[in-house]
């Protein structure tokens, strides 16, 4: 068993939906157990234009090798509409395989650690959250990339919208 990271992000329809239904998925999988999830963060897109995403991270631990997961990935983003007009587009659901164990692959189809991992606030700060000691294999702490990050624009929220919802309707009453 391989313990992995996956991001996850959508910016299109119910965003902050899908990326509650995407981790469903992959925990329906067998193979795949959910071990954690990041809180859910609202992020600008990076070098891309569109509506503001949101962003998670969930560890599973695997029984699968990075290529098989990639595939598994690529299906549940599928299966949610995904579409590849162009690089960047907006998007339904990304499934991105950043971190496999200890695992370094580095080909067409895959590149692990994904190649922007250290470069984005919506990848670290999540990872950092679910693991304050994370080490990006072949690169170092994932903690010593955060000040490369710190004017990217990421605002946690809450994945349960309970506690509002609940606040506003004793606000209106």
């Amino acid at each position: 068993m391989t313990v992995a990271f996956i991001g996850i992000g959508a910016n299109l329809g119910d965003a902050r939906q899908a990326l509650k239904d995407a981790i469903v998925c992959l925990a329906q999988q067998v193979g795949i157990t959910v071990l954690a999830r990041s809180s859910l963060y609202r992020t600008a897109p990076v070098d891309a234009g569109g509506d503001d995403y949101f962003n998670a991270v969930v560890k599973v631990e695997t029984s699968f090798t990075a290529p098989q997961l990639l595939r598994i990935c690529h299906h549940i983003e599928d299966q949610f509409g995904r579409e590849r007009p162009f690089r960047n587009a907006p998007r339904t659901l990304d499934l991105d395989l950043l971190l496999f164990g200890d695992e370094i692959h580095g080909d067409e189809h895959l590149t692990v650690p994904h190649p922007r991992v250290a470069e984005r606030a919506f990848t670290l700060v999540p990872l950092l959250e679910l693991d304050p000691a994370l080490v990006i294999p072949g690169q170092g702490p994932a903690a010593g990339f955060l000040p490369a990050v710190n004017t990217q624009r990421i605002e946690k929220f809450s994945f349960c919208q309970c506690t509002r919802q609940k606040a506003e309707a004793r606000d209106a009453s």
